[in-house]
Protein backbone atom coordinates (compact mmCIF):
# COMPACT_ATOMS: atom_id res chain seq x y z
CA UNK A 1 0.00 0.00 0.00
CA UNK A 2 1.02 3.69 -0.82
CA UNK A 3 2.18 5.36 2.22
CA UNK A 4 0.17 8.78 0.76
CA UNK A 5 -2.87 6.76 1.84
CA UNK A 6 -1.78 5.91 5.58
CA UNK A 7 -2.35 8.55 7.85
CA UNK A 8 0.66 9.95 9.94
CA UNK A 9 1.27 9.57 13.46
CA UNK A 10 1.50 12.17 16.32
CA UNK A 11 5.14 10.58 16.62
CA UNK A 12 6.82 13.16 13.59
CA UNK A 13 4.81 15.87 14.82
CA UNK A 14 6.19 15.56 18.28
CA UNK A 15 9.91 15.32 17.06
CA UNK A 16 10.32 18.36 15.78
CA UNK A 17 14.38 19.40 15.29
CA UNK A 18 15.01 22.25 17.59
CA UNK A 19 15.85 25.76 16.29
CA UNK A 20 19.47 26.14 15.43
CA UNK A 21 20.96 28.52 17.98
CA UNK A 22 23.69 31.02 16.70
CA UNK A 23 27.64 30.28 18.18
CA UNK A 24 27.87 33.85 18.39
CA UNK A 25 27.48 36.00 21.49
CA UNK A 26 23.71 36.62 22.21
CA UNK A 27 24.16 40.26 22.75
CA UNK A 28 20.64 42.39 22.45
CA UNK A 29 19.59 45.95 22.77
CA UNK A 30 17.11 46.42 26.02
CA UNK A 31 14.05 46.55 23.22
CA UNK A 32 15.25 43.10 22.05
CA UNK A 33 15.47 41.60 25.48
CA UNK A 34 11.45 43.06 26.02
CA UNK A 35 10.91 41.43 22.30
CA UNK A 36 12.57 38.12 23.68
CA UNK A 37 10.32 38.22 27.11
CA UNK A 38 7.52 39.16 25.33
CA UNK A 39 7.48 35.52 22.84
CA UNK A 40 7.92 33.56 26.16
CA UNK A 41 4.29 35.36 27.43
CA UNK A 42 2.70 34.73 23.79
CA UNK A 43 3.75 30.70 23.61
CA UNK A 44 3.41 30.15 26.92
CA UNK A 45 -0.17 31.21 26.68
CA UNK A 46 -0.45 29.31 23.00
CA UNK A 47 1.16 26.23 24.77
CA UNK A 48 -1.49 26.15 27.45
CA UNK A 49 -4.21 26.74 25.12
CA UNK A 50 -3.18 23.87 22.84
CA UNK A 51 -2.89 21.74 25.75
CA UNK A 52 -6.43 22.62 26.65
CA UNK A 53 -7.76 21.21 23.39
CA UNK A 54 -5.24 18.36 23.00
CA UNK A 55 -3.56 19.94 20.10
CA UNK A 56 -0.59 17.98 19.99
CA UNK A 57 0.73 19.38 16.45
CA UNK A 58 0.91 22.92 18.29
CA UNK A 59 1.98 21.19 21.42
CA UNK A 60 5.21 19.99 19.59
CA UNK A 61 5.57 23.29 17.70
CA UNK A 62 5.14 25.65 20.51
CA UNK A 63 7.20 23.74 22.83
CA UNK A 64 10.20 24.03 20.09
CA UNK A 65 9.58 28.11 19.98
CA UNK A 66 9.37 27.73 24.21
CA UNK A 67 13.29 25.95 24.38
CA UNK A 68 14.66 28.08 22.08
CA UNK A 69 13.50 31.36 23.26
CA UNK A 70 14.12 30.28 26.79
CA UNK A 71 17.70 29.74 25.75
CA UNK A 72 17.97 33.10 23.92
CA UNK A 73 16.39 34.42 27.30
CA UNK A 74 18.54 32.79 29.91
CA UNK A 75 22.03 33.62 27.21
CA UNK A 76 20.69 37.32 26.36
CA UNK A 77 23.53 40.32 27.16
CA UNK A 78 21.81 43.78 27.34
CA UNK A 79 24.04 45.88 25.75
CA UNK A 80 23.04 49.31 26.60
CA UNK A 81 23.96 52.46 24.14
CA UNK A 82 26.87 54.25 24.90
CA UNK A 83 26.74 57.87 25.28
CA UNK A 84 28.82 59.11 22.41
CA UNK A 85 28.41 58.99 19.17
CA UNK A 86 32.46 58.61 18.28
CA UNK A 87 32.69 55.45 16.29
CA UNK A 88 29.46 52.62 14.75
CA UNK A 89 29.17 49.99 17.89
CA UNK A 90 26.28 47.76 18.83
CA UNK A 91 22.88 49.95 19.11
CA UNK A 92 23.93 52.69 17.27
CA UNK A 93 21.76 53.95 14.19
CA UNK A 94 24.42 54.27 10.76
CA UNK A 95 23.53 56.39 7.85
CA UNK A 96 25.67 55.19 4.86
CA UNK A 97 25.57 56.28 1.55
CA UNK A 98 25.88 53.84 -1.47
CA UNK A 99 27.54 54.65 -4.76
CA UNK A 100 27.94 58.33 -3.62
CA UNK A 101 23.74 59.12 -3.58
CA UNK A 102 22.14 55.76 -2.17
CA UNK A 103 21.79 56.56 1.85
CA UNK A 104 20.49 54.01 3.71
CA UNK A 105 19.96 54.24 7.71
CA UNK A 106 20.40 50.92 9.61
CA UNK A 107 20.73 49.82 13.36
CA UNK A 108 22.63 47.56 14.44
CA UNK A 109 21.21 44.94 17.16
CA UNK A 110 21.44 41.64 18.11
CA UNK A 111 20.40 38.82 16.00
CA UNK A 112 17.03 37.76 17.21
CA UNK A 113 16.09 41.56 16.22
CA UNK A 114 17.48 42.03 12.88
CA UNK A 115 14.91 42.28 9.85
CA UNK A 116 16.93 44.37 7.04
CA UNK A 117 13.68 45.49 5.28
CA UNK A 118 12.98 47.51 8.49
CA UNK A 119 16.21 49.30 9.05
CA UNK A 120 17.74 46.67 11.60
CA UNK A 121 20.73 44.47 11.07
CA UNK A 122 22.36 42.09 13.06
CA UNK A 123 25.63 42.92 14.44
CA UNK A 124 27.18 39.61 12.65
CA UNK A 125 26.02 40.83 9.12
CA UNK A 126 28.96 41.15 7.24
CA UNK A 127 27.91 45.03 6.65
CA UNK A 128 27.52 45.73 10.05
CA UNK A 129 30.99 44.06 10.76
CA UNK A 130 32.64 46.27 8.34
CA UNK A 131 30.92 49.47 9.87
CA UNK A 132 31.46 48.68 13.87
CA UNK A 133 34.62 50.80 14.72
CA UNK A 134 34.32 52.87 11.95
CA UNK A 135 33.66 56.74 11.80
CA UNK A 136 31.79 59.58 10.06
CA UNK A 137 33.51 60.21 6.86
CA UNK A 138 35.12 56.64 6.59
CA UNK A 139 34.88 54.83 4.15
CA UNK A 140 33.65 51.02 3.67
CA UNK A 141 33.43 48.29 1.53
CA UNK A 142 30.12 46.75 1.28
CA UNK A 143 29.95 43.25 -1.05
CA UNK A 144 31.48 44.94 -4.18
CA UNK A 145 30.59 48.47 -3.75
CA UNK A 146 31.41 50.84 -1.02
CA UNK A 147 29.37 53.07 0.65
CA UNK A 148 30.90 56.32 3.06
CA UNK A 149 29.53 56.99 6.89
CA UNK A 150 27.84 60.01 7.07
CA UNK A 151 26.10 59.86 10.25
CA UNK A 152 26.29 57.87 13.22
CA UNK A 153 23.23 58.25 16.02
CA UNK A 154 22.31 56.53 19.18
Amino acid sequence: MSRAFIKETDETVENLPDRPISSHPNMVTPKGFELIESALSRLRQEHALAQSVNDRAAMARIARDLRYWTSRHSTAEVVHPPNDAAVVRFGCEVTIARNGDRRETYRIVGEDEAEPSRGTLSYVSPLARSLIGRQVGDVVRVGSSEAEILEIKF
